[in-house]
């Protein structure tokens, strides 16, 4: 996997592929540059193609309405092809490392061949005609109203945001103006040249007029579609070539690369934080930041597959640490922050306090995401001045509230499990793992930067003092005298388990407690959703069972369960949910290679079916790139660059005398820890090789196909 053409062939293997002309945004092509984004399907009972414009960065801006309502993602609007004849046939294919869009309309009269990419802000077209055929392109702007519209009223006092205006500029650039009356405005400006189409999407706030000079300087810079391509097609070669993966399921190989393609299209560091239905937003009641697990479940894909420029979650706390502290109540903004279930792109949503049964540990779990790009990067900075600073508030706020009961132990009073509808009178499981966490991460980080917090002695004694968790003989209860009675989605209760490994199978006393738990979870199914299946699947890789772990994942694509994986990957419940489809791309990860408790797993559950995996510039915890190539069921070799100079403790799975090799040929120092874990002298920018019998072949390649399968879409 050397040169363009390497690249180009296997990544044309993953193609999604369309012989039917979709009807559905969840059927159709979709396009996407981190914030501006398009999906292509059919327009609802008409003869035409409906390619959506929408924008990450195009919100409403009147916090007294909620996140629902008043700070929203809003609609912006679509462009219609529009056919002569009837359209009879379509034959196209997204391509992934181009990430374009080609192919054929054919219609009653003749045939429309199109391209179409999205690159800095700008929709990109190139549409011919052939036979009686003609291309007509028509843009409709959609009411700046919420998408939650389809399942509620407005709230009372909501009044609607003003018309679009619109205007045509010297050059005869067309330009659709939205003024908010909450303040701001968006802006879409476009233009045809020949066979060229090009439209850009701008918002500004707090400015009224901002927009409408940036929608036009984006057009200004996109002087062609193939000077758009030219630059959008560098960026996208680039970034797959960061890493590589490759495995026998050909279904499931296609939908793990095409999974990178969709955050790659929905998220970059320095944008927004990715909404429920991430740039493609659609009809649906969360149009906005969900933080009680969406969040989270959005961005683990980014850290295996090495591309921590796609971490706009890191960049959103990081900018907004001063709403975090306006979000918990007036008497507590002097030490602590948080967030509430849901919020816009500035995370504006405010908490509730224990002993409510408030839900208030959402962004506690998204600093733990947080905490694993800094793992994952060991960049401490990111450490120094966005998670400690953050998580120390966070932290506090639960401190507020902890109190010591009659047996002397901490208990924290009444919050809420994620979603779960009874609220325990106290020590909710979610609260209590993610208050371990904080308490131990905020330890160790303090230790790490050098800081004598005076806070130090009162987490050892949270950590000390602390309640254990709830648990009966179905294992881990939802919280104090709340057993999981009834069917749950979320994993909630436990987090403890995954993904924060605080209670995980290294540890021999836990293994019981584990196996009942998920098992009782998953015994009752009404409530399941795609990530139920993909949560459990990770899970039970953690023990490394990879034949559990990808029955569980298989179940999210089984077409007879009420909620599976779409036609183009993507998932709906009530509306569209981008968080499920990219954690079962983590779920694929946990079966590859795990890095958890500072131990690097190399292919500790992969399913026995899988006799051939190859991984390459795996990143890992510890700041490891980790390649290795699996063979007739046995690893061939392992090898491993440090990128920062961490420690490294190797679970190898190999067997025999080992030979580990420097990158100069010289013997590596190490020490065998037992259980097949062996600790390497690694310095950082030096590469170690792991293996046993004779020096083996290293060359990364695609696997072999054993499991064939039919191309995403709809071939």
């Amino acid at each position: 996997m050397t040169s363009d053409p390497a690249w180009d062939g296997f990544l044309r293997g993953q193609d999604l592929l369309w012989t039917r002309l979709p009807t559905l945004w969840y059927e159709g092509p979709f396009l996407g540059d981190g914030l501006l984004g398009s999906m292509v399907y059919r327009e609802p009972g008409a003869n035409r193609i409906r390619f959506t414009v929408q924008h990450g960065r195009v919100q409403d801006h009147r916090p007294e309405f909620g996140s629902g309502w008043g700070t929203c993602r809003l609609p912006v609007g679509h462009l219609t092809l529009d056919p002569v004849g009837t359209i009879t046939a379509v034959d196209w294919r997204l391509s992934l490392w181009n990430a374009e869009l080609t192919g054929t309309v054919t219609t009653t009269v003749g045939t429309l061949t199109l391209s179409a990419l999205i690159h800095d802000e700008v929709f990109a077209a190139r549409v011919t005609a052939a036979g009686g055929e003609q291309v007509t392109w028509t843009f409709h702007p959609e009411e700046a109203v919420s998408p939650r519209r389809i399942s509620e009223a407005p709230p009372a006092g909501y009044t609607a945001n003003p018309p679009w205006t619109t205007r045509t500029t010297a050059d005869g650039t067309a330009q659709f103006l939205q003024p908010l009356t909450g303040g701001g405005q968006t802006a879409t400006a476009y233009r045809r040249t020949g066979d060229d189409l090009l439209l850009s999407v701008a918002h500004s706030f707090p400015s009224g007029t901002a927009a409408e000079a940036d929608s036009l300087g984006n057009l200004r810079r996109a002087p062609s579609y193939a000077v758009l391509r030219r630059r959008h097609t560098g960026w996208w070669h680039a970034l797959y070539r960061k890493s590589f993966v490759s495995f026998p399921d050909q279904r499931l190989q296609s939908f793990h690369w095409i999974q990178l393609y969709k955050v790659a299209s929905a998220g970059r560091a320095g944008g927004p934080v990715m909404a429920t239905s991430g740039p493609w937003l659609e009809p649906t009641p969360w149009p906005a930041v969900w933080w009680n697990l969406n969040v989270q479940l959005e961005y683990w894909l980014i850290q295996g597959f090495n591309h921590p420029e796609l971490d706009s979650l890191a960049t959103t706390v990081r900018q907004n640490q001063e709403q975090l502290a306006a979000n918990v109540p007036a008497a507590y903004r002097s030490d602590s922050s948080g967030i509430g279930r849901s919020s816009d792109m500035f995370a504006n949503r405010g908490v509730g306090e224990p002993g409510t049964g408030a839900e208030t540990g959402d962004l506690t779990w998204a600093l733990h995401n947080v905490w694993l790009s800094y793992r994952h990067s060991m960049d401490k900075a990111l450490l120094r001045d966005t998670i400690y600073p953050v998580l120390r508030r966070a932290i506090n706020y639960y401190l507020h509230f902890l109190a010591p009961g009659g047996d002397g132990k901490l208990h924290l009073p009444s919050t809420l499990s994620p979603e779960y509808p009874v609220v325990p009178p106290q020590d909710t499981n979610y609260d209590l793992a993610l208050i371990r966490w904080g308490c131990q991460t905020l330890l160790d980080s303090a230790e790490l930067l050098g800081i004598d917090d005076e806070l130090k002695p009162r987490w050892q004694e949270v950590l000390a003092r602390l309640t254990p968790y709830p648990v009966d003989d179905n294992g881990f209860m939802i919280g104090a005298d709340t057993p999981y009675a009834q069917s749950h989605r979320h994993y909630s209760h436990l987090l403890m388990v995954y993904p924060l490994y605080l209670v995980n199978w290294d540890q021999p006393e836990s293994r019981d407690l584990i196996t009942k738990s998920v098992a009782h979870w998953h015994a009752l199914t009404g409530a399941h959703r795609g990530y139920s299946y993909t949560g459990a699947a990770s899970m039970y890789a953690m023990t490394g069972d990879g034949d559990t772990a990808i029955a569980y994942l298989r179940k999210f694509f089984d077409p007879s369960t009420r909620f599976p994986c779409r036609a183009n990957t993507h998932y709906t419940e009530a509306g569209p949910v981008i968080e499920t489809p990219l954690s079962a791309s983590q779920s694929l990860h946990d079966m590859f290679c795990q890095s958890w408790g500072g131990v690097v797993r190399v292919f500790p559950a992969v399913p026995s079916a899988w006799a051939d995996v190859t991984l390459h510039n795996f990143r890992t915890q510890g700041a490891f790139l980790v390649s290795a190539v699996r063979t007739a069921g046995a690893t061939r070799f392992i090898r491993v660059r440090s990128l920062a100079g961490e420690p490294l403790k190797l679970r190898h799975g190999l067997s025999g005398p080992l030979t580990v090799l420097l990158d100069d040929g010289t013997p590596a120092g190490t020490r065998d820890l037992g259980e097949g874990t062996l600790a390497i002298d690694l310095p950082k920018g030096r590469e170690v090789l792991v293996h046993s019998g004779s020096r083996p072949d290293l060359v990364i390649a695609p696997v072999a196909v054993g499991d064939p399968g039919p191309a995403w879409g709809l071939p």
